[in-house]
Parts: structure tokens; sequence; C-alpha cells
């Protein structure tokens, strides 16, 4: 028997007491997956994306997936806990949009996780403008089932929510069931009357913001975060001017994290051989 017929001989052998899963997964690398992933999105090419491999080496066999928010220092130990050394989020994982490291060569907090990542042999990629080409945008899809509004979304508009008459007061009722730990920043009369909310998640900026509000028919935004001086003043001054007007910040973790749950979700539909976990960091700060 030639040397090749012992080498099929073998794997046949090793694929039938494995298993087909086991045997296909460790031949998937970090770079194939995450292709896949962003194929499987039906998105266009985003040019000059921030959705690449952050750290670890491309060609990496992946053995096991975490979704995660922000790739924290907690989030790469339960990773590691669980035997999964690809890391998808949604965030950066380095403190800056672009991720960039060169001024953080000296900085203590910066090399200890660099070096946790690159002792565990850990890949993290982040999944951020190609989740949101979704369609429907996969964190608005998550935040919409997290928070219980999946009934009152518009079946045009996914980001757009139509309630039956109620007060700000009850919206922020509501929206504190699912984040009773958490405060949120809100301008607006609390007895206003509002039927229409339009969730804008993350830190898209205030332009986005502004855009919703002026539309006559929303009455609320939901969103993420946004510095002080821009958003609230302007909303701010239109309710100073009678206008049915509110904003209600809830924080950058909260208004996604619930779209990289559904990540996990979405991601087994077509990726059955690997196990996939999502971690909740929990919100970045705490209220006191």
């Amino acid at each position: 028997m030639k040397k090749t017929d012992h080498y099929r001989m073998f794997s046949l052998c090793i694929f039938l007491l494995v298993g087909p899963l086991t045997f296909c997964q460790s031949y998937t690398s970090a770079k194939e997956l995450t292709r896949t992933i962003i194929k499987k999105t039906g998105a266009t090419e985003v040019p000059h994306t921030v959705d690449v491999i952050i750290e670890g080496h491309p060609d990496t066999a992946v053995k096991g997936i975490i979704t995660c928010m922000f790739a924290t220092m907690e989030v790469l130990k339960v990773a590691v806990e669980k035997n999964c050394n690809l890391i998808i989020t949604h965030e950066p994982t380095y403190y800056n949009h672009l991720d960039e490291t060169k001024p953080f060569q000296k900085d203590s907090v910066f090399l200890e996780k660099q070096k946790f990542i690159k002792d565990h042999k850990l890949v993290v990629w982040r999944f951020h403008d190609y989740i949101h080409r979704l369609k429907p945008d996969g964190i608005v899809t998550g935040m919409a089932h997290k928070l219980g509004w999946e009934k009152n979304q518009d079946t045009e508009n996914p980001k757009k929510f139509i309630f039956p008459e109620i007060t700000l007061d009850a919206l922020l009722k509501d929206i504190k069931g699912t984040f009773p730990e958490n405060g949120f920043y809100v301008v607006g009369k609390p007895e206003m009357k509002l039927s229409t909310v339009m969730f804008v998640a993350g830190a898209p900026g205030t332009k986005a913001h502004i855009a919703q509000l002026r539309k006559p028919e929303v009455d609320v935004v939901v969103a993420g975060e946004v510095p002080q001086w821009e958003t609230y003043q302007y909303v701010r001054d239109a309710v100073d001017q009678g206008r049915n007007k509110a904003v209600v910040f809830i924080g950058h973790f909260n208004s996604e994290a619930g779209g990289m749950e559904y990540c996990a979700d979405w991601l087994g539909e077509f990726i059955t051989d690997i196990p996939i976990h999502y971690v909740d960091c929990g919100s970045s700060y705490w209220t006191y």
C-alpha cells in the first residue's frame, strides 16, 4: 500500500471515530471564517471597513467562537475558559475607533491585554460595519427582541417603533424593566404623550439624532450616547419651545449588546460545526 493510501485510511478512521463536525472544524481558519461571515451578510463591500482581525494570526484554526459587545479582559478570560479562540467583538479592543495601537506601545494596560491575547493564541475580529448592513440591521433586530418591542416594530423601517399612545414616563419604566441596574439620561417632560419612537443605536452622532427628531411624526429618540453639549441641548431647546420631543440615552452598551447576542444565534444558522457563545460583559460603568 502506498504512503498516500495509508494517510487516506488514517484520515477516514479519524473521521469515523471523531465525527464530521470535529473533523471539519480543525481545518477552518479565522480568515476563512470571517470571510464567510461577511459574505453571509449579503452586503456590498465596505471601503475602509473596521471589520478586520485586530489581533491574532489569520490562519489560526478556529475551535470556538465568542460574540460580545466589547472584548474586555473579562470576556477574553471567559473565552479561554470555554476553549474558544475567535472573539467577535462589535466595538474596538484598543480604546479607539480604528484600534490604533501606536499611542499605547508603552502603556502597561494595553501591553498586558495584548500579551494575554497572544499568550492564549486568541484571534480578535471586529464585526461592526457589516452586521449593521444585514437586512434588517442585525443590531436593531437583536435590540428589538431584547426590549420586547418586536410587536411595535414598523414593517418598512425596523428602527421605528409605534406604540399605542403612552407617556414618556411609561416608556422609561418599560425600558427600565429591561435594564434595571442602569440609569438613563433623559431630556423631555415625563407627562408628554408619545406614539412614535426611533431607535438610534450606539454613537452615530448628533446629526443622526437630529435627523430623526426633525421628522414631525417622531416623538422620541432612544439612543446610545453623545456629548452632552450636542443632542441634549437641541432637545432641551425644542422642549422649551413647547415642542413634543424627547431623547433618552440608555448607554452605548445597552443600546447595542442585544445585537451581538442575536449575532451568536445568526452565526449558528450557518456555522454548525463550531461552538458559539455570547458573553455579556455588562455596562462599562455603574451609576451611583
